[in-house]
């Protein structure tokens, strides 16, 4: 797997067990980069990457220029895997990977977040839990990775909705 834009373009990392997790694939992640860049400027901006899988959002971020990166990661093998791929980028950037529950961890979390990306196991029925948790969290995009239509909470507006193959990229704001 490798990063698809920004100063880390081309990058290899290594991916985890696809059994364990479903990466997002290059041209959605370029293509959510740059429909996030035509919305915000990512230089001094902070992303959250609220179920991290792969990592490989958390080093797009990075790559392109987000100032602080925050990953959250339940899954031991996975964040083992995860963690020595950030092992190349932290020492230069404020990149950071937090073992646990992604629910428990953002309640917990006293930080504002300009970007965050919320990708759960699809069919785990946490999305609206996850919307309810960073409500306060979030200060201008949150962006849903999801394969089935979710009910979006009135106090969320749409700002932008794409469509890749079985998957939907939905692009928010919080109404607060």
């Amino acid at each position: 797997m490798n990063i698809t834009g920004g100063i880390y373009n081309r990058q290899r990392i290594k991916a985890p067990d696809e059994n364990i997790t479903r990466p997002t694939l290059s041209k959605v992640r370029m293509s959510v980069f740059n429909t996030l860049a035509a919305m915000t400027n990512f230089s001094g901006k902070s992303f959250l990457d609220m179920y991290s899988g792969s990592g490989i959002m958390s080093l797009e971020a990075v790559s392109r220029g987000f100032e602080t990166v925050v990953a959250i990661e339940q899954n031991k093998k996975v964040y083992s895997v995860i963690k020595s791929n950030f092992s190349k980028y932290e020492k230069f950037h404020d990149l950071k990977l937090i073992l646990g529950d992604s629910l428990k961890v953002c309640a917990k979390l006293n930080q504002k977040f300009d970007v965050i990306y919320i990708d759960p196991p699809y069919f785990s029925g946490i999305y609206e839990k996850s919307l309810d948790c960073v409500k306060n969290m979030g200060k201008e995009i949150i962006i849903l990775e999801h394969v089935t239509d979710i009910e979006i909470p009135r106090d969320f507006k749409i700002l932008k909705q794409k469509k890749y193959g079985d998957k939907f990229i939905t692009f928010l704001s919080y109404n607060s």
